[in-house]
């Protein structure tokens, strides 16, 4: 069974057992968190949701939180004698599927 799920404006497809990193969200490291925007559930009786599959859930435990790769940004306007440079790290938090209910 997998799941479609909805967290920090992004679509993930997931299954028991995956690792993966999504926007930062609320919670300690070995907390479980309970994610109820769930646009699809699929297996043997698939369901899709009109946005989202009622009663629908996945569970995940906090493994972490951190910061993605350093982004360097760059602008400028030409014959204005104008720059700037700028850079950007995204927080994340990576979280372990332990459980899809339906």
């Amino acid at each position: 069974m997998y799941a479609v799920i909805k967290t920090g404006g992004k679509q993930y497809s997931v299954k028991v057992g995956d690792t993966l990193k999504v926007e930062k969200l609320a919670g300690e490291v070995g907390e479980t968190l309970t994610l109820s925007e769930v646009l699809y559930l699929g297996g043997d009786s698939p369901k899709a949701g009109a946005p989202v599959v009622d009663g629908a859930s996945v569970a995940a435990e906090v493994v972490a939180h951190g910061k993605h790769a350093h982004i360097k940004g760059y602008t400028y306007k030409a014959k204005k004698h104008t720059h700037r440079s700028f850079g950007h790290r995204q927080m994340f938090t990576q979280i372990k599927i332990t459980g899809i209910s339906a």
